[in-house]
């Protein structure tokens, strides 16, 4: 109960949902077979699994039209009933080095397990999440919206993140 508080004044920044639709979620879906289907790593499959997940979420959340704190509940759920079931499929643990300070076995200096799908399923989702927001700042710097900038930019960034971590990991 004492996260409550934390929680509303989180709805208080989340940006007004403005986009995403059936094409979008059906894009990151088909994005992610088509990934497994030639063989890249499931850090990037979990990019595209996550974007669809919470693409689901906003998109009924949106249509339900009761609210941000509903939508947020609505996009949480689908997140993690899209990722677990998904998770022991796609496992890719590894590991996760941190050396910023203090002696080898330290917090701040150690090597973490790291599951590399959800990693890569959050990073989807944060994309997908944050993508209508920059939409809208780019349409008020320009003054107008571009032919399916929405759609165009949600796909750009999540196949830049997808390409980055392929090439990284």
């Amino acid at each position: 109960m004492r996260k409550a508080p934390w929680l509303l004044a989180l709805l208080g920044v989340i940006p007004t949902i403005k986009a995403h639709c059936p094409l979008c979620t059906a894009g990151a879906a088909v994005a992610a077979g088509g990934a497994a289907y030639l063989g890249v790593k499931p850090i990037v499959i979990g990019v595209f699994i996550g974007a669809f997940a919470v693409s689901v979420g906003m998109w009924f959340g949106r249509w339900l039209n009761k609210g941000k704190l509903l939508t947020l509940l609505i996009t949480l759920f689908s997140y993690v009933t899209t990722v677990l079931p998904l998770r022991p499929l796609l496992k890719d643990n590894g590991p996760f080095t941190v050396a910023l300070a203090g002696g080898y076995g330290s917090l701040l200096n150690t090597t973490y397990v790291m599951d590399y799908f959800v990693f890569g399923s959050v990073v989807g989702g944060l994309i997908t999440w944050c993508a209508p927001w920059v939409s809208a700042r780019i349409t008020q710097f320009r003054g107008r919206n571009i032919p399916y900038q929405g759609m165009v930019l949600t796909f750009v960034l999540l196949i830049l993140a997808g390409l980055i971590v392929q090439w990284l990991r």
